[in-house]
Formats: C-alpha cells, structure tokens, sequence
C-alpha cells in the first residue's frame, strides 16, 4: 500500500497490452458515445459537465428512471475510458446513480491516452505521470466536494448518503473525499489503491480521525508482499479514530478489479463487486 505508481510487478510486455495491462484492451470495453435515451438495461448514459471552482470536469454518468443514492468512481492513473464507464453502468444497474469522473480535465478532456497507449513505453508512461504530478491535495479536495455538490443537486439522485468507490490511485483519493465532506460520504471503498500508508505528512491514512463513512480497502497481494505493514497501520488508524473499516488483502495483484488489465482476476474482481454492493446497501441510508 505504501506504492504510489499504481504500477503493478510483473506485468507482460504486449505491443496489444500495455505493461499496465491498460493499452487497447482497456481502452476498447464498453461504449465511450454517451446514449440519449434510455438502452435495454433501463440505464441512460450521459455525458456531463461538472462546474468546480477550477473549471469544469467531463464525466459519465449513469441512472435508472427513479432516484437512486449517488455514487462517484474514481479511475485509475490512466483516467476515464470505456472500461470504466462499462463499470459505472453496471453498478447503476444495481441501484445507483452513478458518476465516473476524468480527474485530469484541467489539462484535457477523456480519455487523456491514445489508442496505442503502452504503458512499457517511456513517452507513454510519461503522459499519465505527467497528468498525475499536476493533482495536489488541494485540487483533489476542491473536486471531490464538487462532484459530492453535483450528485446533491441531481433530480436523478436521491437523498441518502453518497459513495466513492477508486481504483488505484483512486484509492487515496476517495479517503480525502471521506474526510472532507463526513457530512455526505457514507461509504468508501479503495481496490488496489497506492499511496495509502506512508511517511508524508499527508499520508491518506491519517485523515482517519476526519472521517465519517464505513470503509472497505481491497489490497493486491503484490503490493502487501511489498509492504505489508501498510495493512496493519491502515487497520489500526481506522480503529483507533472509531471508522468502522474493513481491510483485506485479496488474491490477485495490483490492478485486478478493472476488465482489461494484465492483472484482471475474474473471480477475485466478483468477489470485490459483490464487497462494494454488500458495504453501499449497508451504509449509503
């Protein structure tokens, strides 16, 4: 957990799939043309703008025809893609109103990588670090509020908590979102997230005391051999500062969860589904 390039070990070098695993088998899932109307599942897609204070952040976003609890996921390093608006259509049809966001929109509108996008390549790899190395703490924390202000503010979500769900770096991301606005974040949960645990000042794991929301942390097995005190520090700044927190460390490595990946572990995804599902009927009331 204490990784922060949300690059996983041992990954296959394919001109196809990138070291990463999210080349053009990522990029490839799912539709990326947002629909009009409502498709055969009963869900409309839509392309969205949400205004922050720092200009305006393209999205996906997903609803039935009732109104239904918010939910924000946020993407990986390489940013929103079919991949994950194939995501956010599934978990809406559990229920939810969903909100996949672009975290680099101040520099460009998603999806941020090309097509031959390989994440073994230098030039590549640049590109999303680039992109990354721009988010502080305080851009992180100026957008999370304002998707939590938009989902409020939607006739399609209802008035029951709101929840985020990240991937990777995705992860840290969705703990600040929990610590800076307990008053609407009801449930969190990170997959494979990096950057968790650590030294800085401005560890994620700190903010524990900040936090309202029940947690989930999905650990890779490759990032807990790595470092496996992370657990046992994330586990016990949750318990002491009262957060009622589940951490596990699953059988799959980092980048698991998301179809398209080197990484991705069918059976080890389904099983974290079915965790999200299970925390956001108990905790998004």
């Amino acid at each position: 957990m204490a990784r922060d390039d949300d690059t996983p070990p041992g990954i296959r070098h394919d001109p196809k799939i990138s070291r990463r695993g999210f080349g053009l088998a990522s990029l490839a899932i799912g539709s990326a043309v947002a629909a009009p109307a409502l498709a055969e599942d009963g869900i409309m897609e839509m392309d969205v703008s949400v205004p922050t204070p720092d200009g305006t952040c393209d999205a996906a976003f997903f609803h039935g025809k009732k109104k239904a609890p918010g939910v924000v996921i946020i993407p990986d390093i390489v940013g929103l893609r079919p991949a994950f608006r194939r995501m956010g259509r599934r978990l809406a049809t559990a229920g939810y109103s969903v909100l996949v966001i672009n975290p680099y929109y101040r520099d460009a509108k998603a999806p941020v990588v090309p097509e031959t996008f390989d994440f073994a390549k230098p030039e590549d790899r640049a590109i999303v670090f680039g992109l990354r190395g721009k988010m502080t703490t305080k851009t992180i924390d100026i957008d999370t509020a304002a998707f939590v202000d938009w989902l409020d503010k939607s006739h399609h979500v209802s008035k029951a908590k709101i929840g985020f769900t990240g991937y990777c770096m995705g992860g840290a991301i969705v703990m600040r979102a929990a610590a800076i606005r307990p008053d609407r974040v009801g449930a969190g949960a990170s997959w494979h997230g990096g950057g968790l645990v650590s030294a800085a000042p401005d560890s994620p794991h700190l903010l524990a005391p900040k936090i309202k929301a029940e947690m989930t942390f999905g650990v890779a097995q490759d990032d807990d051999a790595k470092y496996p005190e992370g657990k046992t520090l994330l586990k016990k700044a949750m318990d002491d500062a009262g957060v009622k927190a589940k951490v596990e460390v699953y059988k799959a490595n980092h980048g698991w969860c998301v179809p398209g990946s080197a990484a991705y572990n069918e059976p080890e995804a389904e099983r974290a589904w079915a965790e999200l599902l299970a925390l956001y009927k108990r905790a998004l009331v």
